[in-house]
């Protein structure tokens, strides 16, 4: 009866085997990354600019008004001209909408920079522990658990900022009232919900894809 242990084909294969593992660990690795860095700054951006909402049917055409969580601004669209208005400080009585977007974003975008840290340690490319893989893939399991935790109060965040924007302008629409101008949710509201996607699918990948190759 042949020995399946000594045929050259099978040593070659559990030689080649791991090898192939490491590699796609590797590329999930980067991938991960990748999906990291971009939806932190994704946040990052959206928290502290200043196009959360941005008017729209507007008669006279001559600016562009957007609202963000800490300042709104006006731009002139035949000179360029761009003046902005702070809010009050943050002690002061600012619209539920506001301060739960502004505290869920601060959230988002803490738990997302801690985990981008923690995942450049876990990278294979990195020198530290890399004589310790389990450590290393272990340190990327807890970074994927962390950004999918960031993932969620960015997420509350903007759809919540979004849904209320829709809503108030759905009833005014319903009340027949034109104040001149309406709002929709601009482009930092959509970074907010493009980079919370990001950290959802950051986690997915370092978690369940990174353990199926493990």
């Amino acid at each position: 009866m042949p020995c399946v242990m000594s045929c050259p084909g099978f040593e070659l294969l559990s030689k080649e085997e791991p090898a192939g593992a490491f590699r796609m660990i590797v590329v999930l690795q980067f991938m991960a990354f990748i999906l990291a860095l971009v939806s932190t700054v994704f946040l990052i951006v959206a928290t502290w600019t200043d196009c959360w909402m941005v008017n729209a049917d507007d008669d006279l055409e001559v600016s562009q008004k957007c609202r963000g969580l800490w300042w709104e601004c006006v731009t002139n669209t035949q000179d360029g001209i761009r003046t902005c208005d702070q809010y009050d400080t943050i002690l002061a009585e600012h619209p539920l909408k506001i301060v739960l977007t502004r505290a869920l974003m601060i959230t988002a975008d803490i738990l997302a920079s801690f985990a981008l840290i923690i995942l450049v340690l876990g990278l294979d490319v990195i020198k530290l522990l890399r004589e310790e893989p389990h450590i290393k893939l272990r340190i990327c399991y807890f970074a994927g658990f962390i950004y999918g935790l960031g993932g969620i109060p960015g997420m509350i965040g903007s759809v919540w900022y979004a849904v209320d924007v829709y809503v108030e302008r759905a009833t005014l629409v319903l009340k027949n009232v034109y104040l001149g101008m309406h709002y929709e949710f601009g482009w930092s509201c959509w970074l907010a919900m493009a980079g919370s996607t990001g950290c959802f699918l950051a986690s997915i990948v370092l978690t369940c894809c990174l353990y199926i190759f493990r």
